[in-house]
C-alpha cells in the first residue's frame, strides 16, 4: 500500500508541474532564453533599417539575446511558414510585413500557412510609405502633369518595381486603378538594379523606399512627386502625399507587424507586446526611423488583427481587378 500512495503522489505532483507550467505564472519566468526574430528577407536589405536596431532594444528590456535570422525567398512565405510551425512559447517571433500578413495568400495559388489561423498578433509596428519619383528627363514636376502625360499617351511610360507583386507594384497597380491611366510595368528581381535603370533613364517611373532614394533627389537625379502614405515623409517633408497631390484617398506603402505562433500563452504575448509599445516611444528609436521615411505605431494585439483584415480585403480586391499574377 505504501508503494501504491507513493506511485499516486509522484503521478499527482508530476500533473500539478505540468499545470503549473502551462498556467500564467510560467510567462513570470519568460524569456530564459535567447529569442528569435525571423524576417522574410536576406539581409542587407530595408528591412534591416528596422529589425536590427529593434532587436538590440529588445533585448534590453527583456534581458535576454534577441537574434535577428533572415530567413529569405518565395515572397516571405518560407519565413511565415517556418515561424507557423514553432514551438508557440515566445521564443520564435515574426516580423512580417504588409505582403506577408494581408497579400501573399491572394497573390500565390497556395499558400503554407494561414494568417489567420496560425498566427497571433502583438502588434503593428510601424508604416513607411513609397516615394514615386520619376527621371528628370521626364517633363512632369507634378502628379497632375504625369498623370495628363499618361492619359494623352497610354503606355509610353514605364514604371520599375522591385519584383512582380512586390509592394511597389501593388502601389503601383493602385496608382494606375485610381487614376485611370496606363503604364507599363517593368519588374526587376531587387530594388537596386530597378534604381538603376530609372536613373540610367531606361525607365521613366519608380516607386520606392524614402531612404533609398533621396540622396538621389537631393543630388537631382531623381524628382519626387509624391509620397504614397497618408502622411508626408518626415524625411522629405516638402514632398506631398498622393491623396493632396491629386489622387484623393490615396494610400499605400508597407507596414511591419510582429505576431507569433498560435498557442503562444496570453501572458509571453502582453509581455512582449508591452516591451515593444515601450521601445516605439523611445526618443532616439523613433528618430532612427524616421530618418528613414519610417513611421512609429504600436498597437493592441486586436487593432493589428483587425488591420491585417482590412489590407486583405483591400489588396484582394485590386489584385483581382488589375489581374497581377506572380510568375
Amino acid at each position: 500500500m505504501p508503494n501504491y500512495l507513493s506511485h499516486v503522489i509522484r503521478i499527482i505532483s508530476i500533473a500539478t508541474a505540468l499545470i503549473v507550467l502551462s498556467s500564467p505564472t510560467f510567462a513570470q519566468n519568460y524569456p530564459n532564453k535567447t529569442i528569435k526574430m525571423v524576417v522574410p528577407y536576406p539581409a542587407g536589405g530595408g528591412s534591416d533599417t528596422l529589425s536590427r536596431p529593434l532587436a538590440q532594444r529588445l533585448s534590453a528590456e527583456l534581458g535576454q539575446a534577441v537574434i535577428v535570422e533572415n530567413k529569405g525567398g518565395a515572397g516571405g512565405n518560407i519565413a511565415m511558414e517556418f515561424v507557423a510551425h514553432s514551438a508557440p512559447d515566445g521564443y520564435t517571433l515574426m516580423l512580417g510585413l504588409s505582403p506577408q500578413l494581408a497579400v501573399n495568400m491572394n497573390l500565390f495559388d497556395k499558400v503554407p500557412y494561414d494568417v489567420q489561423k496560425d498566427f497571433v498578433p502583438i502588434t503593428l509596428l510601424a508604416e513607411g510609405p513609397y516615394l514615386l519619383v520619376v527621371n528628370p528627363g521626364v517633363p512632369v514636376k507634378s502628379i497632375k502633369e504625369l498623370i495628363a502625360l499618361a492619359k494623352a499617351a497610354p503606355n509610353s511610360l514605364n514604371y520599375a518595381t522591385s519584383g512582380n507583386g512586390s509592394g511597389a507594384h501593388l502601389a503601383a497597380a493602385l496608382f494606375t486603378n485610381m487614376t485611370g491611366t496606363q503604364m507599363i510595368h517593368t519588374p526587376y528581381k531587387g530594388g537596386g538594379q530597378a534604381m538603376a535603370d530609372v536613373l540610367a533613364g531606361h525607365v521613366q517611373v519608380l516607386f520606392t523606399p524614402p531612404v533609398s532614394s533621396s540622396q538621389h533627389i537631393q543630388t537631382g537625379k531623381l524628382r519626387a512627386l509624391a509620397v504614397t502614405g497618408s502622411k508626408r515623409s518626415s524625411a522629405l517633408p516638402d514632398i506631398p502625399t498622393l491623396s493632396e497631390a491629386g489622387v484623393p484617398g490615396y494610400d499605400s506603402g508597407v507596414w511591419y507587424g510582429i505576431v507569433a505562433p498560435t498557442g503562444t500563452p496570453k501572458d509571453v504575448v502582453m509581455k512582449l507586446h508591452a516591451a515593444f509599445i515601450k521601445i516605439l516611444k523611445q526618443p532616439d528609436f523613433v528618430a532612427l526611423l524616421s530618418s528613414s521615411g519610417i513611421i512609429p505605431i504600436g498597437s493592441s494585439p486586436e487593432e493589428l488583427s483587425a488591420y491585417m483584415v482590412k489590407e486583405n480585403i483591400k489588396w484582394a480586391k485590386l489584385i483581382k481587378s488589375a489581374g497581377i499574377k506572380v510568375e
